[in-house]
């Protein structure tokens, strides 16, 4: 029995056995190769956390940084609009209304700025196809006065203020249940405001994609005339 075992050992452990190639393009594949090509794939199995997720971190912190300064100049930069246009005095009734739900972040990224250049580029590059959109801020902040960035937009976009300025905090209010409250308060305000067909409500850290309103265009005309979406009263967006 021992020589039977010996003499299929050699015959399945020859060069020319498949089995001892299907084993060597195993190794070399996830042993070599796999690790060389995948080590700095973020998702990837064989990424080495230790030599490249802290260099990551820091040059996404930076292009974040700079992305947040580039905002920032692109409104210093924009024409002042008129007293009534920035007011939203009017008394149009917009399609769709982006409401931007936004709290005091830190000052040097400029979060609220970035997603309202983009959504406001955007809106300019849709034309005429959004001309029946239109922009709100919600400022969520609890002193609402210190909430930087939305002074300066204020001269661009009407805006809401949720002040609780004065108030007793509740200690049994946790991190939940506030952004929740904050959602009803910046939907009701929409409705008050504009009273739109659809409000759009969007956090100071989710920048649109380019394709943003093409989606929702899609969503308005295609989806929602199918009798089963017909009389949906949300929907939401991953990003």
């Amino acid at each position: 029995m021992l020589h039977q075992a010996w003499q299929l050992c050699g015959k399945w452990c020859r060069w020319s056995s498949p089995f001892i190639h299907l084993l060597t393009l195993t190794v070399v594949t996830f042993g070599v190769l796999a690790p060389l090509i995948c080590h700095r794939l973020l998702h990837s199995y064989f990424y080495l956390r230790r030599w490249h997720l802290n260099p990551m971190s820091q040059e996404f912190l930076e292009q974040n940084q700079q992305e947040g300064q580039d905002a920032l100049l692109y409104f210093e930069k924009m024409q002042m609009p008129n007293a009534s246009e920035a007011s939203g005095s009017d008394v149009f009734q917009p399609l769709l209304l982006i409401t931007i739900i936004t709290v005091q972040r830190r000052n040097d990224f400029h979060y609220v700025l970035q997603v309202a250049s983009h959504f406001h580029r955007l809106l300019q590059k849709c034309g005429a196809r959004c001309q029946s959109h239109r922009m709100l801020l919600c400022n969520v902040e609890s002193d609402p006065s210190s909430h930087q960035d939305v002074r300066l937009l204020n001269s661009f976009f009407p805006m809401v203020s949720r002040d609780r300025t004065g108030e007793n905090p509740d200690p049994s209010l946790n991190q939940f249940e506030k952004e929740k409250q904050d959602y009803v308060f910046c939907l009701e305000q929409s409705l008050l405001v504009y009273n739109p067909e659809y409000i759009l409500l969007v956090e100071d850290d989710a920048v649109p994609e380019e394709e943003i309103f093409s989606v929702l265009q899609h969503l308005f005309s295609a989806r929602f005339s199918k009798p089963y979406l017909r009389d949906a009263l949300y929907f939401k967006l991953y990003h």
